[in-house]
């Protein structure tokens, strides 16, 4: 098996000369959620504690804290900026992998071209080849390697922020292929159990993962060696989708239609703060609303059926003391914060917001429940119905198959131009939309030292 030699060949000869525009196209929009995410996460307590921290530590200023007004060294620059884009938990992300690639590759791939004084278009292919290098071992341990108690986001992501860096320093097949090896020494453990107690640790797994990213990208350029065969292994069976999952690995995902499908294609992107797990409830219940507005006095119960994953992944309740991390993984909370918002935004999912007691209270009238059906047609679709009982024997219900954002349905350009706008408040509206424009024309921009001062 040649997988991981493969890759890292193919990801070394990546140019926007040799992408289709679809592909480039869907680079632009990742960034510019990512973007948004950012902005959307700067009014979290959790975040406002790991910027600081890492303010404290100095560095010299290479690379921007997006959205934090100062500028550190790169590992950390890039440590920020993945978890600020992952926090809020509305990241872009890959159905077939479980993963989160923008939170590592994008970070990694800002931090070098800042640094370096690179343009838009060698961000462009950073971008495409993280997430090819991100999202392939995703997909070929998915849904095992959660089930085997890992976040693909961290650890995978590594291997894209290892590859976006090294694509930026111009590494060439053997520079990736160390690149690729020197990552999955590196790669966090990422441990799911963080996420599903609901520690706030979970949201630095983008950081992590972008800046072990870099060192192992460094460290191969500085001609350090790894493992030639990372991602399949060798006979000693000690390759990183070997060892980070219960079963057999889907080999052939690593390298099946490589140079003519790219992954990122396949990249949905959130319109909800929340897990995509939780999505297709509070699609249906803000649908409801825009139906028939619900007085939440006249809800009796709320039952969301829904598959096997989300069951399971998204079905704890909330209470005083929890976690924004908690809510963003209940559905319960998801679909109460809905029926009394209208909404589930930044605002939606903040600290402060957790507090009510009157949310808390209808969270607790939500129960969730796994349907033989839906589940059958999952991972196909991610179904979810809600059905809500109103006092005097009424009853609404709404499902909804394919959420919002999916490939299938997807978020355009103005969707997630309009995310920018939404996450990012109350900052100026033209240097907003200056920042939309630089992004949507990338590939035209000498220098990313233009885009990074003003987010």
């Amino acid at each position: 098996m040649d997988h991981t030699q493969n890759m890292a060949a193919f990801l070394a000869k990546i140019s926007l000369a040799g992408l289709p525009p679809e592909v480039v196209h869907k680079a632009k929009l990742c960034l510019l959620d990512y973007i948004a995410n950012v902005y959307g996460s700067l009014e979290l307590e959790a975040v406002a504690g790991a910027i600081a921290y890492v303010r404290s530590l100095g560095g010299p200023p290479a690379a921007t804290v997006l959205g934090g007004g100062f500028k550190t060294d790169l590992h950390h620059a890039a440590f920020l900026n993945g978890t600020t884009a992952e926090a809020i938990e509305a990241q872009d992300g890959l159905r077939f992998g479980g993963n989160h690639p923008g939170t590592a590759v994008i970070p990694a791939a800002l931090a070098v071209a800042e640094d370096r004084g690179q343009g838009g278009a060698a961000v462009i292919e950073a971008i495409v080849a993280g997430y090819e290098a991100a999202n392939r071992p995703a997909a070929a341990m998915h849904p095992w390697h959660t089930l085997s108690g890992f976040l693909p986001t961290g650890t995978c992501g590594t291997f894209g922020a290892a590859a976006a860096a090294a694509r930026l320093t111009g590494a060439d097949a053997a520079g990736m292929l160390n690149a690729l090896g020197c990552a999955g020494y590196l790669a966090p453990v990422s441990m799911a159990e963080q996420l599903m107690g609901g520690y706030t640790v979970k949201i630095v797994q983008g950081g992590q993962a972008a800046l072990a990213g870099l060192m192992a990208a460094g460290l191969a350029r500085a001609g350090i060696t790894g493992d030639r065969q990372v991602f399949e292994g060798s006979d000693l069976k000690g390759g990183f989708t070997q060892i980070t999952t219960k079963v057999e690995p889907k080999f052939e995902k690593l390298t099946e239609g490589l140079g003519e499908h790219y992954t990122i294609s396949d990249i949905y992107f959130k319109p909800y703060t929340a897990c995509r797990h939780t999505h297709g409830a509070a699609q249906a219940t803000l649908e409801l609303l825009r139906e028939q507005p619900v007085d939440p006095a006249e809800i009796e119960a709320v039952e969301v059926a829904t598959y096997g994953m989300a069951s399971v992944a998204v079905c704890k309740g909330v209470k005083a003391g929890d976690t924004i991390v908690n809510a963003q993984f209940s559905i319960p909370y998801v679909v109460a914060v809905c029926l009394l918002d209208g909404a589930l935004g930044p605002k939606q999912l903040t600290e402060r917001r957790m507090n009510d007691p009157a949310l808390l209270a209808l969270a607790q009238k939500v129960t969730v429940r796994m349907d033989e059906e839906l589940n059958r047609v999952y991972p196909e679709r991610t179904s979810s119905r809600v059905e809500i009982e109103l006092t005097g024997g009424g009853r609404r219900v709404r499902q909804v198959d394919i959420p919002k954002g999916d490939p299938r349905d997807p978020m355009e350009a103005a969707d997630l131009a309009d995310k920018v706008r939404q996450f990012a408040g109350d900052r100026d509206r033209a240097n907003t939309e200056r920042i939309i424009a630089m992004i949507l024309d990338l590939e035209t921009l000498v220098d990313i030292r233009e885009l990074t001062p003003l987010i």
